[in-house]
């Protein structure tokens, strides 16, 4: 990213913040503004925790997630439904 660009990102999120504050206070919705802030603090994160929507997918897909510090790849039987879904290694080669 430009260095000017960033600078003047950095030095007007404050004021962005009290913005989507007040306007979400007075019940005014502001999704781009809001969103656009969300965009700028995701971005300048190196990790963030998305746990929530990792295991969500999860839940609902099946779908597989990787351990901070683990090698491998894993999946919950959150459920005894779940179970029905299989080891992840069969999922991915099709042999269910």
């Amino acid at each position: 990213m430009d260095d000017s660009f960033a600078a003047e990102l950095n030095a007007r999120q404050l004021a962005t913040r009290r913005i989507v504050t007040l306007a979400v206070a007075c019940g005014v919705p502001v999704p781009a503004l809001s969103a656009s802030l969300s965009y700028f603090d995701s971005y300048r994160r190196a990790r963030l925790p998305a746990n929530l929507t990792q295991a969500q997918r999860d839940f609902f897909g099946g779908h597989s997630y990787k351990k901070v510090g683990e090698e491998g790849d894993f999946h919950t039987a959150w459920t005894d439904t779940h179970h029905d879904l299989g080891d992840l290694k069969e999922r991915t080669t099709g042999n269910l």
